[in-house]
């Protein structure tokens, strides 16, 4: 009695778990598992009286391929905690695997060191590898080294070629367009959309200048002492002058185009807003905002709806169904077909490059 060498090498098939709590945050889920023609996988997460969280499993996940896809929600620690709980708790009932799909890492701007800080994005993925996970799966980290924080592979999807179609497709005359990085940190993004849409590029760099600066009451002006007490009088450091950034300046011609902002980010809407401000100020007759992850915090739907904004296009990572609600110029770019062919690939043993062709470094 023998099996066939075609058959599915990995025995026992796939399952698919969503871990959250959160309904919104089920949808993603249901629509991946509805592409991989699977149901979901039978779970409760639920929050206790006394605010823990508990993970029961209803299904056997011995010797199977886990994926458990986890969205972040505006409680972003219990959001974690539930993932962690839900490798762990996979991991005790002998998965084979279990591969995280977590399509925004959390923490991830906290990735450099600053003052008396820590990574925090670095103890989240010693957390999740502690935990039991074998395989990472997300999309657009907010620095590409993130993926070195862990000792298990990690397949960091691009979402750009869903925005660069959405630019292609629900913007008629983007041919007059120009790509816009609201700082230069953002630049390498904004010039590897721009190269694939050939199209130009403009940054803007300094910040808004106050005619009334606190600058003139001597506040910033440096002591007249120098305090070298503490230092080893062989030891003179010397003293930093401290950076100032000059007025806002928009490298690049906006006039009578259409000014698409990129970024992977889109968050704290202020900079945003201000640099709308600026472009409309320069000529620009409509402003796009693409991003990636929308995490639209607090107030942000208001901001936007208020401002020079005409459309914030970001895709389904996050869930902000609510923010949508609030703000009709958001819109969303479904991003489960990506997920779930990733997740496809995987279980079958098949190679990932099918997904990164056509990317750029830079994205």
């Amino acid at each position: 009695f023998f099996y066939p060498r075609d058959m599915n090498h990995t025995k026992g098939g796939l399952v698919i778990f969503t871990a959250n709590s959160h309904p919104s945050s089920r949808e993603l889920g249901k629509r991946i598992a509805e592409r991989l023609g699977v149901e979901l996988g039978k779970v409760q997460v639920y929050q206790e009286a006394n605010r823990e969280t508990r993970v029961q499993i209803q299904e056997s996940v011995r010797g199977k391929d886990v994926f458990v896809i986890q969205t972040m929600s505006k409680d972003v620690n219990t959001t974690i905690m539930e993932m962690l709980i839900m490798v762990y708790a996979c991991r005790t009932s002998c998965a084979k695997s279990i591969t995280g799909v977590l399509p925004y890492f959390p923490y991830s701007k906290q990735c450099k060191m600053r003052k008396r800080g820590s990574i925090v994005s670095k103890l989240v993925a010693s957390m999740m590898c502690k935990a039991g996970l074998t395989h990472l799966i997300t999309m657009d980290l907010h620095q590409k080294e993130i993926q070195g924080f862990f000792n298990i592979p990690v397949d960091n999807l691009r979402a750009s070629p869903f925005l660069l179609q959405y630019i292609q497709e629900e913007i008629p005359d983007y041919r007059n367009a120009v790509i816009v990085a609201k700082s230069p940190a953002s630049a390498k993004r904004a010039q590897s959309f721009a190269e694939r849409l050939r199209l130009g590029i403009a940054v803007i760099h300094g910040e808004a200048q106050d005619a009334e600066s606190d600058q003139v009451d001597g506040r910033h002006s440096p002591p007249t002492v120098k305090t070298t007490g503490a230092i080893h009088p062989s030891m003179e450091i010397p003293l930093l002058i401290p950076k100032e950034k000059p007025p806002i300046t928009v490298v690049g011609d906006v006039g009578g185009r259409i000014a698409i902002i990129v970024d992977d980010i889109i968050d704290d809407v202020d900079s945003f807003v201000a640099a709308a401000e600026t472009l409309k100020e320069r000529g620009a007759y409509k402003i796009f905002v693409m991003a990636t992850h929308g995490l639209l915090s607090s107030d942000a739907p208001r901001f936007i709806e208020e401002s020079a904004i005409d459309e914030v296009v970001v895709t389904n990572t996050i869930p902000h169904e609510l923010q949508k609600l609030q703000c009709p110029k958001i819109k969303t770019v479904d991003i489960s077909m990506i997920l779930s062919e990733a997740i496809r690939r995987i279980h079958n043993g098949e190679s990932m490059s099918y997904l990164f062709r056509n990317i750029g470094v830079d994205d």
